[in-house]
């Protein structure tokens, strides 16, 4: 499939979901790229999804340095907040799973008062590694049908691919560091950042220490990544000659 813009996303999943398709979907960004080199697991779990979406810009830039046509940036916030705001249209339910216990509960609060007719069908904290089989029997048993994790990658994709047969939903996201900014413990970056694609910048300034080695190290093994992909190509274009 070709990369698709946000309403052709959101159009996209509507038409699987009304199918009774199962869609599990996840955004890319260059954090998330760098990592599936190392990560046999989060590899087969991104490969594995029915919709992928270019959420970082630095994968935008990436593309177009490749001549690879990406139609616009997907981010998997607004994209959050999209499926919202069609499962409240459409009267879908949706199950949280994610962050801590104080913070799902104050995205919640703030969820319902955007989405006032919203069906809720669950939440529950990020932390429940000891007993995965459980929370996937509530999620199933509580008859959502679109489920959002709010938890670090690797770890949403690898659960989401891990147990999708027994979750029992129709769509399946992994939303990252999303319930924190709903919540209002994190604040995005202004519209205006994000246009210019340094929203990342705006995420280290909020978080020094957690970010600035991830974005310093995972950005300068993407650039070596693109460097040698660009070279590879155009080795590839000399072999084959003019009009090969």
């Amino acid at each position: 499939m070709d990369a698709l813009t946000m309403n052709e996303t959101v159009r996209e999943i509507d038409r699987r979901i009304s199918n009774g398709q199962f869609t599990q979907h996840v955004v890319v960004n260059v954090a998330k790229l760098v990592q599936m080199q190392d990560d046999e697991e989060l590899c087969g779990a991104v490969t594995a999804c029915d919709i992928i979406n270019v959420d970082g810009a630095g994968i935008v830039f990436g593309a177009r340095v490749l001549g690879v046509h990406i139609p616009e940036r997907v981010t998997g916030i607004d994209l959050f907040h999209r499926l919202l705001a069609y499962a409240e249209e459409s009267g879908r339910s949706v199950y949280l799973l994610g962050a801590r216990q104080q913070v799902i509960e104050k995205a919640v609060e703030n969820i319902r008062s955007l989405h006032p007719a919203l069906r809720i069908a669950g939440c529950h904290h990020g932390y429940f590694w000891d007993d995965e089989e459980r929370i996937v029997r509530e999620i199933r048993g509580s008859g959502a049908e679109l489920l959002f994790v709010g938890i670090g990658s690797p770890l949403k994709e690898q659960f989401i691919n891990r147990w999708k047969a027994e979750l029992g939903v129709r769509f399946a996201m992994g939303v990252g560091g999303t319930f924190d900014v709903v919540a209002g413990k994190v604040r995005r970056a202004p519209r205006w950042v994000q246009r210019i694609g340094m929203e990342w910048l705006f995420r280290v300034v909020q978080e020094p220490r957690r970010m600035w080695k991830r974005y310093l190290v995972t950005n300068c093994r993407f650039v070596k990544m693109l460097w040698l992909e660009k070279r590879k190509r155009r080795s590839l274009g000399a072999e084959r000659g003019p009009g090969a």
